[in-house]
């Protein structure tokens, strides 16, 4: 038995050292060690069996049989995981990162050019009164004005509690906390009650501004809009023109549209001088003058990133979210 320990050994250090992978390895460690059918497990079931001098002789090579096996295994096993990690040629695990959803990527590049203008970036809540939403901005209860936003009312209906439709109503919050002069920028979502199609959506983001002051002209709006657009859509060579237009809160009401190369003249938003009714509901004094201005963020989006359906910035679409950034990629 002597002779067939020795010779099992040195059949176990060939076969071990010759191991090219990591399965190899764990068949040998198997074929030598396995609890039930190992040839060393064999060997050490045959002890009982020996005689007291048989059992003096082979029982401390036996037992250094397993001792040596288990340690070049061991010392294989290392030397694979270190080969494992020094393999430059190797592929490169992928790890999961997120990114920016478009929209989020918009707001912080309309916040960012504002605020480099001056303008305080601030919020309001989501859920609204009928006095910011309307009655404040010059849309009284019986005002025709009001059926241009198809709004969201909360139960119990009595109570005047909606669903923003604007956010300009957060412009009446800061001005009954605040004095002029000021400008501020807010952007946010806005809820109307409307079908849903590639340019419509039961709710979107509105980016508004408010400029309030002294002597505060229509060249001054104007040259804002201007300003703000050339940095937008930065590296076009862009023009904005402004059309009449009304909105119950501002007099005289302008629309807003951009020319981009090769997409034509594109309407962008409203604005505006404040209206002297506006400013009479948070009680300003006479002599107090402003400009607001509201754009449309998915509306900017789709025109600068080539989204031609307002509905993919809601449908979680890895394919279409990937294209951005957005939600999780692969590096």
């Amino acid at each position: 038995m002597k002779e067939e320990v020795e010779a099992l050994l040195k059949e176990a250090e060939e076969r071990i050292l010759a191991a090219q992978t990591a399965e190899e390895l764990s068949q040998a460690r198997i074929f030598y060690l396995g609890r039930k059918e190992g040839k060393i497990t064999e060997l050490m079931k045959r002890l009982p069996g020996l005689s007291v001098d048989q059992k003096r002789d082979v029982g401390p090579i036996l037992q250094q049989l397993r001792v040596t096996v288990e340690s070049l295994l061991s010392i294989q096993e290392k030397n694979f995981a270190k080969d494992e990690l020094l393999d430059l040629t190797g592929r490169g695990k992928t790890v999961p990162t997120g990114g920016e959803h478009l929209l989020t990527t918009t707001i912080r590049e309309i916040e960012r050019i504002f605020e480099g203008f001056g303008f305080l970036s601030v919020a309001g809540p989501e859920i609204e009164t009928e006095r910011y939403n309307f009655d404040a901005l010059n849309i009284p209860a019986d005002h025709p004005a009001r059926e241009m936003w198809d709004t969201l009312f909360v139960a119990p209906r009595e109570e005047g509690r909606l669903m923003r439709t604007q956010t300009s109503a957060v412009q009446i919050r800061y001005m009954e906390k605040n004095e002029p002069p000021f400008q501020i920028i807010s952007v946010g979502r806005v809820f109307r009650h409307e079908a849903t199609d590639f340019s419509h959506e039961i709710n979107f983001h509105q980016a508004e501004g408010l400029l309030v002051g002294e002597k505060v002209s229509m060249a001054n709006l104007l040259y804002t809009l201007d300003a703000f657009f050339k940095r937008f859509f930065s590296g076009q060579k862009i023009k904005t023109r402004f059309r009449p237009s009304y909105f119950p809160f501002v007099e005289p009401g302008i629309e807003v549209d951009v020319y981009l190369p090769g997409k034509g003249w594109l309407e962008m938003g409203g604005a505006g001088l404040v209206h002297p009714k506006v400013f009479q509901a948070v009680k300003y004094p006479k002599g107090i003058s402003g400009f607001a201005f509201g754009l449309g963020v998915e509306r900017l989006a789709m025109v600068k990133y080539g989204v031609p359906d307002i509905r993919f910035f809601y449908q979680n679409d890895m394919k279409f979210l990937q294209q951005f950034g957005g939600e999780m990629r692969l590096k």
